[in-house]
């Protein structure tokens, strides 16, 4: 008996979502979900509560709960700065 072959075999998700255009999208959500994580560990390092580290940020919030959803992709560059700062870190942005 021969075993059929999968079409997909040896493909990796990059390739399958460059096939069907998601990969910036699934790019985009992945580095935010990585970058909210980061923030909550600091937190939890520092033991911020959300509404001292909303404080530090000059910000509501419900603000800083969009900056920690890695669901909400409408977070400007500005604000996750301002998280990072407010947690002594910085953030660093590069093209690839």
């Amino acid at each position: 008996m021969t075993a059929t072959r999968h079409p997909n075999h040896g493909t990796t998700l990059e390739e399958v979502l460059r096939e069907d255009g998601n990969l910036d999208d699934a790019t985009a959500y992945a580095v935010k979900r990585v970058i909210a994580w980061q923030i909550e560990q600091e937190m939890a390092r520092l033991h911020l509560t959300k509404t001292a580290m909303a404080r530090m940020m000059e910000t509501s919030r419900k603000q800083l709960d969009r900056v920690l959803s890695p669901d909400d992709g409408n977070v400007t560059l500005e604000t996750l700065q301002r998280a990072a700062s407010a947690v002594g870190r910085s953030l660093r942005i590069e093209l690839a």
